[in-house]
């Protein structure tokens, strides 16, 4: 089978962290006798600074081209005061957009070896297996009216019952596949936005009788991540509070270096770890490339149907932690450290 992806290795620590995980697909290819093809693009600062524009029209070409995209990150403090449309972010908005890609699914699991790496009591974390499905074009982070005159800004949250509709039927398809439990997050005491959204879920609920549904406020939500995070199965919310849930179960487990996520929805399905850019690491060689690896193994999945190579991928990771191997943000004070080429390279390892 022909795998035909583009890679997006975008800015900071994006092209070290790519890199392992195009290292680690061509191990799985050739394990597995299938043929990966693969181009590589630019997104945000290097695309800036390179074509004056986050997302040029020949990177969107090539994505549109595949079956599939790989991203690395994106984010630079140097744009900073550039105006919105010329900030790498909106690269990564405009792409977004562009494929289609309405649901976001980001997990959060506790590798068992990783029990020491979260801040939390092992008697609190063990056993947490979540799935946060995001709505990923809505929102605050795309709302019209939205502007700035100097003085006074504005960002409008909307949503219609119909994209509402589309994301929560993923995530119960999803919670059938799992626990049989979604737990929908809103604000609905106080933001009118949360009420259709919290209607909408309860009536699609009604097509999945099979599934339990509750409700959470996301205030007292971020509160249970970290006192009861097990609880969660499926996890359902729009597109600030599902970024922001998101990175909180990223420490949860231990790193946000670990989470990867899947955006699907439209024709080409776009994949990239939780983490940004990490400027301030960039180019030392010690970013956790796991993210990049696990979004990876999700786009075998989800892009290629490819469930062992999934699983295999998956498999290796946990393999890795167990006998120890750790980058800089997994390593307890005093523990030895290893680099992001040499993770690649264990796991690779364990893939073989």
């Amino acid at each position: 089978m022909q795998i035909k992806i583009t890679v997006l290795p975008g800015d900071g620590i994006g092209p070290e962290v790519t890199s392992e995980a195009v290292r680690v697909l061509e191990a799985v290819a050739q394990k597995f006798d299938h043929q990966l093809v693969y181009t590589s693009e630019k997104i945000g600062g290097v695309a800036i600074n390179e074509f004056n524009d986050p997302l040029p029209a020949a990177t969107l070409a090539g994505c549109l081209q595949s079956q599939a995209v790989l991203l690395g990150a994106v984010g630079h403090p140097d744009f900073d005061n550039h105006p919105p449309h010329l900030r790498p972010e909106a690269g990564l908005l405009k792409i977004r957009n562009a494929l289609g890609a309405y649901a976001n699914l980001r997990p959060a699991r506790l590798f068992a070896a990783l029990m020491d790496a979260s801040p939390l009591k092992a008697s609190v974390i063990e056993a947490t297996d979540m799935l946060i499905v995001r709505e990923l074009l809505g929102g605050l982070y795309f709302g019209q009216p939205r502007g700035d005159d100097g003085d006074s800004v504005i960002n409008t949250m909307r949503y219609s019952a119909t994209e509402v509709e589309r994301i929560s039927r993923v995530a119960f398809d999803l919670a059938r596949k799992r626990r049989r439990k979604v737990t929908s997050v809103d604000k609905s005491n106080v933001l009118e936005v949360s009420r259709l959204w919290r209607q909408t879920v309860i009536r699609v609920a009604q097509d999945y009788p099979d599934v339990t549904l509750e409700h959470q406020l996301v205030d007292s939500c971020a509160m249970a991540l970290v006192s009861r995070p097990a609880s969660f199965d499926v996890i359902l919310t729009e597109n600030m509070f599902g970024d922001i849930l998101s990175d909180e179960a990223g420490a949860v487990v231990g790193s946000l270096g670990l989470l990867a996520s899947a955006s699907t929805g439209g024709p080409v399905g776009l994949y990239e770890p939780v983490h940004g850019s990490a400027p301030d690491i960039a180019g030392q060689g010690i970013a956790n490339p796991l993210g990049a690896i696990l979004s990876a193994a999700m786009m075998l999945r989800y892009s290629f149907d490819l469930d062992a190579e999934a699983a295999a991928i998956e498999a290796a990771v946990e393999r890795t932690l167990a006998a120890g191997h750790r980058t800089r943000d997994l390593a307890n004070a005093g523990e030895a450290a290893i680099s992001t080429t040499d993770m690649g390279r264990h796991i690779i390892a364990e893939l073989a």
